[in-house]
């Protein structure tokens, strides 16, 4: 009998596709050789050729959130340690030799994450979408997107590219959640809470992650993000009740009742004009930001991008905030 498997790489997918080849490809590249991979389709699919050397699981779960997707997945796995990641990315080579070591010498670690990065090879208007999070004035978080050092302690992290101790993923109870997106969230405030290990960013830890194409797409994926955690902040204590997530809808409410107020109050029309003033001054700093990581025209174009992005997530946030239940879609 072969020995069990260090790493078990969790990847939840609706259909296979181009980006799913190319992290299978980059998977094989991977310099730690100890692991198995558990692919969750909807529905049954044959392993190409290509890939018939590598140990490799299908498991098909039919059309449920990505999140009962990986419980089920890594319930069919043998791995001390589970590596999730999305079909959309890729990790670096090195990926599972950093999580080992960080798992070996901490003890302490229950869990470690590492930023998403956006490739250079993805067309232009995706690069754009992923601009706006680079600059923590546009996105809030841009060691999730960029590897910002040092290493640090975290209370959420996306499960793009998330790595947990099997223990503490059975001591929490997996995922286990009716929500997408948003099921990191909680998992990370489960870590948080009932255990006493810590989540660490690890800037090292890199993958690439391929972004939305276009501004519909790009603003349908930060709808949804304003819209959970609105909701989460309402019904859950912890780490998503952050004063930041609350900022875009201050900023809504400021555009909005202040044209309207201003055009009655003079005084109200100047505090509203320099209230403008600051955010393009916000908005500068972003681009200058973002133009460290990526080029001019891109850093441009993330203007408008950040605008729509601010407007739209603060919208969708209070409607998650009034939203008695929320049903969460699995669209994407």
């Amino acid at each position: 009998m072969s020995p069990k498997k260090e790493f078990s790489i969790i990847i939840p997918f609706k259909n296979w596709s181009s980006d799913l080849d190319e992290c299978l490809i980059q998977i094989q590249k991977l310099s730690f050789k100890n692991f198995e991979v558990i692919l969750l389709p909807d529905d049954p699919v044959e392993i190409p050729a290509v890939y018939q050397g590598m140990s490799i699981s299908i498991i098909p779960t039919g059309a449920i959130n990505p999140a009962l997707k990986r419980d089920q997945g890594v319930s069919d796995s043998e791995g001390k340690y589970l590596a999730f990641i999305d079909d959309d990315a890729y990790p670096k080579n090195n990926w599972l030799d950093i999580a080992y070591k960080i798992f070996d010498t901490q003890p302490n670690t229950g869990a470690v994450g590492g930023p998403a990065i956006t490739p250079n090879t993805d067309p232009f208007w995706a690069r754009v979408s992923g601009a706006v999070f680079l600059s923590r004035f546009s996105g809030g978080f841009p060691e999730r997107y960029i590897p910002k050092p040092p290493a640090r302690v975290v209370n959420d992290w996306p499960s793009v590219n998330l790595i947990v101790r099997r223990e503490i993923f059975e001591a929490v109870g997996g995922f286990d959640s009716e929500f997408w997106p948003g099921e990191d969230t909680l998992f990370c405030q489960k870590i948080s809470q009932k255990t006493s290990k810590i989540i660490l960013y690890e800037p090292e830890l890199i993958i690439w992650h391929h972004r939305r194409k276009e501004l519909q797409k790009h603003l349908r994926q930060i709808g949804n993000y304003g819209l959970h955690r609105g909701y989460f902040t309402k019904i859950f204590s912890g780490n998503s009740r952050k004063f930041i997530y609350f900022i875009p809808s201050l900023w809504v409410v400021f555009v909005l009742t202040g044209f309207v107020v201003s055009l009655f109050i003079k005084w109200v029309f100047i505090f509203y004009l320099a209230g403008w003033i600051s955010y393009f001054i916000v908005l500068a700093i972003s681009l200058k930001d973002i133009c460290r990581y990526e080029t001019k025209s891109v850093g441009y174009c993330a203007i408008p991008y950040i605008l729509l992005t601010h407007l739209w997530y603060g919208i969708k946030f209070v409607q998650g905030l009034i939203t008695t239940k929320l049903i969460s879609s699995l669209g994407r």
